[in-house]
């Protein structure tokens, strides 16, 4: 299987090369990503500024690419430039913190996933949830592994893709895997407030307690720390409203 590999970290970060290492022994794998780490960037990219390539070298002997631009970018670049061929699956990730909830929307390794998707090839957003324990990496990996060989040839919907997330346990002692909705709970709406050498506020994002949602949701899983793998839709259309909004007399339409 041919994999592009990509991620919002960098492409020395331990969970990328955790992934190249565990995939490139059975798959045909290009490792895509940027030159420095580009958390939180969602589907952005770049256009008021030129992208850079530069290759990295691999442990295999191998290389990858380093692009000065975002996820998104990289999945670009890779597909229109760099691929010799078209890859059969695109993975990103794996990220160190959840992106579950409203906080898909914000991240860089959903936002290459949906990339993948916009361009109708199956893809995959992977992260650990982020705490003071150690990540297993090698062992999200092999279960990374063992899950493309079982959904590759799924029929997913045009433009979806697979949104997955693990808890901060080693893979041996998760609790199961679960199909899920994205949660609905917003999480950034707390700042912490603090001042500066010049008397100058600033402020910073704040911890926040994560409620664990309805029993259907990602959160709700990771809670219980299973494994959710929650598929996500590129189309943003609100059908229903839609109907509904056709049927006011709103004024002339075409």
């Amino acid at each position: 299987m041919r994999i592009l590999l990509t991620n919002d970290d960098g492409y020395n970060a331990p969970g990328i090369l955790a992934l190249y290492e565990t995939l490139s022994a059975d798959h045909e794998v290009l490792l895509i990503a940027p030159d420095r780490e580009k958390s939180a960037v969602s589907h952005g990219i770049s256009l008021n500024q030129p992208m850079r390539i530069h290759t990295i070298p691999l442990d295999n002997g191998r290389q990858g690419y380093g692009i000065s631009g975002t996820p998104a970018d990289c999945v670009k670049l890779g597909l229109f430039e760099l691929c010799p061929s078209k890859p059969d699956l695109i993975i990103s990730g794996i990220n160190p913190g959840c992106n579950t909830g409203v906080d898909i929307n914000y991240s860089g390794t959903v936002g290459a996933a949906r990339e993948g998707a916009l361009n109708r090839i199956f893809s995959i957003a992977v992260s650990i949830r982020k705490s003071e324990k150690p990540m297993d990496f090698k062992g999200m990996s092999g279960f990374i592994a063992g899950l493309t060989g079982k959904i590759h040839d799924f029929d997913l919907p045009d433009r979806t893709f697979l949104n997955i997330n693990a808890p901060d346990l080693p893979m041996d002692t998760v609790q199961g895997v679960r199909i899920t909705r994205q949660a609905q709970e917003n999480v950034s709406k707390q700042f912490e407030k603090r001042l500066d050498p010049k008397n100058r506020f600033y402020y910073w994002y704040g911890t926040v307690s994560r409620n664990d949602g309805e029993t259907d949701t990602d959160l709700h899983a990771l809670a219980h720390n299973c494994i959710s793998i929650t598929p996500i839709q590129c189309d943003l259309t609100d059908y229903k409203t839609m109907e509904r909004l056709c049927s006011i007399p709103i004024g002339s339409r075409p």
